[in-house]
């Protein structure tokens, strides 16, 4: 029986669990659950993932790891088949996948330094992500991942060119820089603008770079400037605005006010024409009104926002948002679908204008892709997993484009 990773979560998992297929790569009959804890849903569904491994693998050494085991590692560790939990500095060590070796799960709040295993690729996957940053220094009161992930720190400038040309060698066409809280990133003054421009200077093969979520009230003036002037950073830029309504961002303990993300979202559209944007938004957060969601609505239209990534509020206990009056579970759910809703209609309306363009497509599994705009993007004709091709647009829907 082989080894088995599971990984729930963010994209800073699934790039760890590529160094845990590494580090583990000896273990046999061996199945990691790598933990999601951002919502109590993400929780339960790695809850039924170790349930459902040790029925169906019931000889198999089930190790547990994440941010969930990270925040609460008796809990996991009382499961049925759990043989070993490994906190998130843990799971990125190799002695931690020796045989034999116990659970670790230490102080994550200790950790001042950070850096991240070199990886060759990401398992399936036809581009890679890379770990700059790790934690988080604020204090939003709905968000339970600094007790996972510790206090803000980063990778050096030099290693993370390093692990982009090691990617694009081993032909990687598109690398995405991923973090907790990537907009915080820095090295030795430098912020997440400087990294970019590095990278893009220092590895002029590679053809493709993205960033995932940003915090709208961090972003440098040297991205800024990148985002308008270096035609590889791709033209798409994912905001973690959560709310358009001041009065719950403020509740939230958010950065930003609704005009800071509205002008954000200008300001990329006038220094990178047809960029696509996306935003993550929490529906039903304690407190909040039908006026509040309103203004959230109206945030999504009048901004044309595309890609929304909508989570029902969720309790996490121990977060001061727990503790505040709740919006009805059924509400909750109701308001996330009609943002989601929303976003359908800003999403069918940016496709349709992609039709007789040409877009350029990393090719992934199943006759997909996704174009620069990050664009799901469906192939009429097969083409190679990884491949960076031109198509045509020829017909778009809320869900995306097809092509030839």
């Amino acid at each position: 029986m082989t080894l088995e990773v599971l990984t729930f979560g963010c994209r800073l998992n699934a790039f760890e669990s590529e160094v845990i297929r590494g580090h583990a790569a000896g273990l046999e009959n061996t199945v990691v659950i790598n933990t999601c804890a951002v919502t109590a849903e993400a929780e339960r569904q790695c809850r039924k993932a170790v349930l459902r491994a040790h029925r169906e693998r019931p000889t198999a050494q089930i190790v547990v790891t994440g941010c969930a085991a990270q925040i609460a590692p008796a809990r996991w560790a009382g499961l049925p088949g759990v043989g070993r939990v490994l906190g998130n500095r843990e799971k990125l060590e190799a002695a931690s996948w020796l045989t034999g070796a116990p659970s670790a799960v230490g102080d994550i709040g200790a950790q001042r330094t950070h850096s991240a295993p070199a990886i060759a690729g990401m398992a399936g996957r036809a581009r890679a992500f890379i770990d700059v940053q790790q934690g988080c220094d604020h204090a939003c009161t709905f968000c339970i991942i600094p007790q996972g992930r510790g206090v803000s720190r980063s990778v050096t400038v030099a290693d993370a060119v390093r692990q982009v040309r090691a990617l694009v060698a081993a032909g990687i066409n598109e690398v995405v820089l991923t973090g907790v809280d990537l907009a915080s990133y820095t090295d030795a003054g430098n912020a997440l603008g400087v990294l970019v421009r590095t990278i893009l200077r220092d590895v002029p093969d590679l053809p493709r770079l993205r960033l995932s979520s940003l915090d709208p009230a961090a972003i440098d003036e040297a991205l800024w400037r990148a985002l308008a002037e270096e035609e590889r950073l791709m033209p798409h830029l994912h905001l973690s605005l959560q709310s358009g309504s001041d009065m719950i961002l403020k509740r939230m303990r958010r950065r930003h006010s609704r005009a800071d993300a509205l002008a954000a979202i200008d300001r990329a559209r006038r220094l990178r024409p047809g960029i696509a944007i996306g935003a993550d938004l929490i529906a039903g957060f304690p407190t909040e009104t039908e006026a509040h969601q309103r203004e959230t609505l109206d945030a999504v239209d009048g901004a044309a926002i595309p890609y929304v990534h909508v989570f029902p509020f969720s309790d996490r206990p121990g977060t001061p948002a727990a503790r505040m009056p709740p919006v009805p579970v059924p509400v909750r759910r109701a308001r996330a679908e009609e943002l989601r809703q929303q976003g359908r209609v800003a999403a069918s309306a940016f496709h349709a204008r992609q039709i007789g363009r040409t877009l350029r497509v990393v090719v992934e599994r199943g006759g997909v892709g996704h174009s620069e705009h990050f664009t799901k993007v469906k192939l009429r004709r097969p083409a190679p997993v990884g491949a960076l091709v031109s198509v045509m647009a020829t017909a778009a829907s809320a869900d995306g484009v097809e092509a030839d």
